[in-house]
């Protein structure tokens, strides 16, 4: 085997010597650092390992420490390793020749029936999406909590047999072994060493979590059912949304990478050692629910970004989520341009709640409410009215945390109203529950999205019935309110719309990227639970759920990545840029009454592309999208230069000997079926390329609606294939028509042929030369 020895290795090893031979008062402090060392230096797996070992043996004194010290060997989709190291040691290794980078492991989070309906994606497959065989051929992963393998979800019923192509375990623990694995559960890993290096060793006695596939927080077996779930008739949550539940790509394969955690996060080095070995397994797509906020790592630190990258450089499409931190603008996170990046938007389905006051009015919340204290009376009081001695009105206003008098409140139904310091109606409902109220109206901004709560009512309003409310009770001697059970209703309110909760653009990293890419149902979902999970606790008494509705971008995510492995299944040689195209290309931006559609906020407003990226996913048309806006690895190389890294980095992280010539351009050329141009200073042309994905004998006429404040000009505006033109490059040039410094402004750019539509978003931003110098 080569040796990895070289002069610069010899001066880091005698660093390394000098170091060691220091006194030292104190046990310096160790934390898990990620090694990226790019390119595999051989094919073997063993080679590579043993080369890691080599490596970091110079640093820490001998094979057998490196050996201890090294969490993961990363070693099939590209070359590095986790290891717990000083950090004087992280800085002597970030030296050495070959060393790409080393970063912090960081702990992320997870972004956490009727939608597929909503979607017209029919268990009996009609229209174009038939040709996706139900996801029949492709295999999903799902890197989240992990699996509960009893769930009626994954039954192996009709599932074809795990193809020879599949190079995945089952890989076994605690309540789990490979009995567990099936036709439809094909492999299954769980990684926690990442985490355990950051938080000591996992506790499992109480049953509170699994050291193995076996999902302990149910978030995963939420993910993944909805993804590719088969069909369970009869599905509910409590009665609640009852109906047949499945998955989008009920006939495609199930891949489970347990990556976080139900006691609490997924640490980055482990989701690196997932992504290296889906990469091996053979996975066709990847769905990832979990990030970190603001403020972002760039892409050469990222975990996510780097391990989707060589995913995406072997064909495999990845899915994350946007984030759960909007209405407010540049909170989206995974950012990185060859994933697809997904918005949650709403479904036609709502859960009315009746509220009877003491006169005999009725007005309607939203609630998920099943259990007792419905159907009686009981007194209601405003909190501002029974403050704690220790809070104040304005906490009392909102039920914070402490600051309703136990004595006042007991026995009664609790209004309170969100306030700038208190938004959450889950803290306002532990505030009643503490204070052994029975029940709580939440007045609050108006959204769709209703707060799960099993152990007294917990009711939406918005402000306008909390203020009739509280009228009422000023002029009642004595308020009293009961509750209904809550009920099902579809097909009564307007839909889709964006979600409160999701994440908005544009992107705080890279702003001449469109995102989110798309936006998909994501609130009030209906989908397999873990029975482990937190219990419900219905008049006192235990039960495990089955099936719960949830919501979160978390939710939006799986919904396409069951969509990309129809048309994986579909159309197998397309590439992942392909398949993002064509999502976007062919998303709604109308609601199902044709009306534009609107994102949820303070206050709701008309929805734009930094809300839902090209639109609402609308599966149908994708599988037939005309055109589409594609891209390869080169692209994002010329993209990664264009951000200012380095050659040396960029070339051990791509695989590829890298100069970068410097292009002041290239961001806004780069391939994507969207332009978006944040510094619009006068005129400004870019380019993109189409590929011929329709009929061979095709004529695409470009009709434009140009952003506010600019005028828009396309060359060629028509676009002839053939059968030996299958690609054309068209340019289009931005001219501002402002003088004065303005805000981002909406458009697209559609190419129509007759039958397909093919739209990209136009976003503008209108800049003034030394505009701060002026002032």
């Amino acid at each position: 085997m080569a040796s990895l020895w070289s002069p610069g290795i010899f001066l880091a090893h005698v660093l390394a010597l000098l170091l060691k031979a220091l006194p030292l008062v104190i046990l310096a402090e160790t934390n898990v650092y990620i090694v990226y060392m790019g390119d595999k230096l051989h094919d073997e797996p063993e080679l590579v390992q043993e080369s890691h070992h080599e490596l970091l043996a110079d640093i820490v004194g001998s094979k057998d420490a490196a050996k201890e010290s090294i969490l993961y060997s990363y070693k099939h989709g590209f070359s590095g390793f986790a290891a717990v190291l000083t950090k004087s040691q992280e800085k002597l290794i970030a030296d050495f020749p070959g060393v790409v980078g080393v970063v912090r492991n960081r702990i992320i989070s997870s972004h956490t029936t009727r939608s597929w309906d909503f979607l017209q994606v029919k268990p009996q497959l009609v229209g174009r999406i038939s040709t996706g065989h139900s996801g029949a051929g492709s295999i999903i992963g799902v890197m989240d909590t992990g699996i509960w393998p009893e769930s009626k979800s994954f039954r192996d019923e009709g599932m074809a047999e795990v193809p020879s192509r599949w190079r995945g375990i089952c890989q076994e623990g605690e309540g789990f072994n490979r009995s567990h694995c099936n036709r439809k559960i094909i492999g299954a890993r769980w990684y926690i060493k990442g985490y355990e290096a950051e938080f000591g060793k996992l506790n499992t006695s109480d049953g509170d979590e699994f050291l193995s596939p076996r999902d302990a927080g149910g978030h995963g077996t939420h993910t993944s059912s909805t993804a590719t779930g088969g069909l369970v008739e009869n599905a509910s949550f409590m009665g609640l949304a009852q109906g047949l539940a499945r998955g989008g790509a009920p006939s495609a394969w199930l891949a489970v990478y347990k990556v976080c955690w139900a006691t609490g996060g997924c640490a980055e080095a482990d989701l690196l050692a997932a992504f290296d070995d889906a990469i091996f397994d053979g996975v066709d797509v990847l769905s990832v629910s979990l990030g970190s906020a603001p403020p972002l790592a760039t892409y050469v630190e990222d975990a996510v970004a780097i391990g989707s990258f060589y995913a995406v450089a072997k064909g495999i499409s990845v899915v994350c989520s946007a984030g759960n931190s909007g209405p407010y603008p540049q909170t989206i996170t995974n950012t990185a341009p060859w994933v697809v990046t997904v918005a949650a938007s709403t479904i036609d389905r709502a859960f009315p709640t009746i509220i009877t006051l003491g006169n005999n009015q009725t007005i309607v919340g939203q609630a998920l409410y099943t259990g007792k204290n419905v159907d009686t009376f009981h007194p209601i009081v405003y909190g501002e009215e029974i403050v704690a001695d220790d809070s104040d009105e304005d906490s009392a206003r909102g039920c914070a945390s402490g600051s309703l008098n136990a004595t006042l409140a007991r026995g009664k139904v609790i209004l309170c109203f969100e306030s700038r310091s208190q938004r959450s109606n889950i803290i306002a409902r532990r505030t009643v529950l503490d204070v052994k109220g029975v029940g709580l109206i939440f007045a609050q901004s108006p959204t769709k999205d209703v707060t799960l709560s099993l152990d007294i009512p917990c009711i939406q309003v918005d402000f306008a019935i909390g203020t009739y409310l509280l009228t009422y009770m000023e002029s009642s001697r004595n308020p009293v309110v009961k509750f209904s059970f809550t009920k099902t209703v579809i097909g009564q309110q307007i839909s889709p719309e964006v979600a409160f909760f999701s994440s908005r653009g544009p992107s705080s990293i890279s702003a001449t990227v469109l995102k989110p890419d798309i936006a998909a149902p994501g609130v009030n979902i209906l989908a397999s639970w873990s029975p482990a999970a937190s219990p419900a606790i219905i008049d006192n008494e235990a039960r495990p759920l089955d099936f719960k509705i949830e919501s979160g971008t978390s939710m939006s995510c799986p919904h396409i990545s069951g969509v990309v492995a129809l048309l994986k299944a579909a159309h197998p040689k397309w590439s992942p840029a392909a398949i993002k195209s064509a999502l976007i290309t062919t998303a709604s931006i109308e609601d199902e009454y044709g009306q534009k559609t609107v994102a949820e906020g303070a206050p709701h407003k008309q929805a734009d592309p930094f809300d839902y990226g090209g639109g609402h996913v609308d599966p149908d048309r994708a599988m037939d999208p005309g055109l589409v806006f594609d891209m390869g690895t080169s692209d994002y190389i010329r993209f990664l230069c264009a951000l200012g890294y380095n050659n040396s980095a960029i070339s051990l992280m791509t695989r590829t000997r890298t100069r970068c010539k410097k292009s002041t351009t290239f961001l806004v050329n780069l391939n994507l079926p969207s332009i978006t141009i944040p510094e619009l200073k006068q005129n400004l042309t870019v380019s993109r390329t189409v590929t011929n994905v329709g009929p061979i004998t095709s004529i695409y006429v470009a009709r434009v609606l140009a952003p506010a404040g600019t005028r828009v000009t396309v060359e060629p505006s028509v676009l002839s294939f053939d059968s030996t033109r299958k690609k054309i490059k068209f340019k289009v040039t931005f001219c501002s028509m402002l003088r004065i410094q303005g805000r981002y402004s909406f458009g697209n750019l559609f190419w129509e042929d007759g039958f397909h539509v093919v739209r990209i978003p136009l976003i503008v931003k209108t800049v003034i030369d030394d505009f701060y110098a002026e002032i």
